[in-house]
């Protein structure tokens, strides 16, 4: 039925086109604003029916979920607005503000339920038990389990953030749901009448916490994060495919929202080369990912010297003195620079974020580490992170 509803939506479109993912997100908000409208009524009907503030708090909660369809579909509608003057990356990025919201709604809920749930605890009330209710808010999960595996699917086809924001949404829709039936049964067949207040905190903290969790997944991608070691090896597989290219370095990726990636790399070419036969292969390889990876990328030659004896053991001997201190350092663009009375080993050393580390102190080793092996060596190093 799911992939039925997505088919007749994008008809002979590719799934993974702008255009098919803006119906696909315009889809889920459609179906997400009807069916949280229909929970909505019905658990603030047995909400009233039975004094839950669980329930009532659930029910608010799905009139949220309403609005966050609204976000959805606004944010599929924008997202794909084609590039212009003021934004010449496109509008990709709005999905992830879409989502932000989304979370917002989500917190509202945590503290709504919390509040309810504290006055619950104080004055618990009566509750009201029938059978009939249980039935109907086992179906409401359901209802919300279908929302979610929908969602989930169109995640993955899209990777729209806000859709996974929304399917998250409906899981914990069927955990406050779960717990306000249990609370609902306790507090109807003991005398524990405040485990419908206990129960309403529990869900109200696992409710934040998702909610925050979600805040943290889309702040990475607005403040820029790495790249995934799929995408950074897709890349560096295609250039080295090509002959000519014998290392790959400096790789620097740009998200700026699905289908609108921009990247840039440093590719080690043989210096012996003729330079228009390696433009023709850097600018081939740049092909390659446009097309098979949808990324809009620059290469950029870096000449190195290679077959050239004292280059290759110094070189070695480069590698194993910075293994030595840490395999996870790694050197690139190496230089050898002979002089009357000294050798000029030139390099980038590459080394990953910690906070711990000390460049100076990593420099000072390796200059003694370099020392003791041949006294006539300078180092003449730039020290750089890496973006992947």
């Amino acid at each position: 039925m799911i992939y039925r509803l997505i088919d007749n939506m994008v008809k002979k479109e590719s799934k993974s086109s702008q255009t098919a993912r803006e119906k696909l997100g315009i889809l889920s908000g459609i179906i997400g604003i009807i069916l949280n409208l229909v929970l909505c009524l019905v658990k603030f009907f047995v909400g009233i029916l039975t004094g839950s503030v669980s329930i009532t708090a659930d029910a608010v909660n799905n009139l949220s979920d309403a609005g966050s369809g609204i976000v959805t579909i606004a944010g599929a509608r924008l997202a794909n607005k084609p590039v212009d003057e003021e934004h010449p990356f496109g509008h990709g990025r709005i999905e992830y503000i879409c989502a932000l919201i989304i979370s917002f709604f989500i917190f509202i809920m945590s503290f709504e339920l919390f509040k309810n749930s504290v006055k619950k605890i104080a004055d618990p009330g009566e509750i009201k038990f029938n059978i009939w209710y249980i039935i109907i808010l086992s179906a409401t999960i359901l209802i919300k389990l279908f929302m979610a595996r929908f969602n989930s699917i169109l995640y993955k086809i899209t990777d729209n953030i806000s859709l996974k924001a929304v399917k998250q949404d409906s899981l914990n829709d069927c955990l406050a749901t779960g717990a306000a039936i249990a609370a609902l049964l306790i507090s109807s067949l003991t005398s524990f009448k405040k485990a419908d207040g206990i129960t309403g905190l529990a869900v109200a903290a696992v409710i934040f916490i998702t909610g925050v969790n979600i805040v943290r997944d889309i702040s990475g991608k607005l403040l820029g994060q790495p790249p995934s070691e799929e995408l950074v090896k897709k890349i560096e597989n295609i250039m080295m495919s090509e002959e000519k290219i014998i290392g790959v370095h400096d790789l620097i990726v740009h998200d700026y929202g699905a289908g609108r990636i921009i990247a840039s790399a440093h590719a080690e070419v043989p210096s012996t080369s003729d330079i228009v036969e390696i433009h023709d292969i850097i600018d081939r390889a740049e092909k390659k990912i446009s097309k098979e990876l949808k990324i809009v990328i620059c290469i950029h030659m870096d000449p190195v010297v290679v077959n050239d004896k004292e280059v290759e053991k110094y070189k070695t001997l480069t590698n194993k003195i910075i293994n030595s201190i840490n395999p996870e350092y790694s050197f690139h663009d190496f230089k050898v620079v002979n002089g009357p009375t000294h050798t000029n080993l030139i390099f980038d050393l590459t080394i990953p974020y910690d906070k711990n580390i000390k460049t100076a102190e990593v420099l000072s080793e390796m200059t003694k580490k370099f020392r003791s092996a041949d006294e006539k060596i300078n180092l003449i190093v730039t020290v750089e992170h890496s973006y992947v």
